[in-house]
């Protein structure tokens, strides 16, 4: 059976753009218990979401302005959930 790709989905924003690449690189995933993003901490997932974000074009964007919005995402994520501590 042949496999139907998915298609991406339109993003509205930078932020949720950026937001969308960390998560598809598993660069991040959401708690289970309290849908807040956490970073996993992984060198090559990261490394992976920048290849991504440099390569993908979202909208008039600039390279820069999306590494830059990867960078201030990852910044605002930490490695817990703030709920579950």
């Amino acid at each position: 059976m042949p496999v139907i790709p998915m298609p991406k989905p339109s993003f509205k924003s930078l932020e949720s753009y950026a937001t969308g690449v960390l998560l598809e690189a598993h660069a991040i995933v959401e708690c289970e218990h309290h849908g807040y993003m956490k970073d996993r901490a992984d060198p090559h997932a990261w490394d992976r979401a920048r290849d991504a974000a440099a390569r993908q074009r979202f909208g008039n964007t600039s390279k820069d302005e999306r590494l830059k919005a990867l960078d201030e995402i990852m910044r605002s994520i930490g490695d817990t959930c703030p709920d579950c501590r």
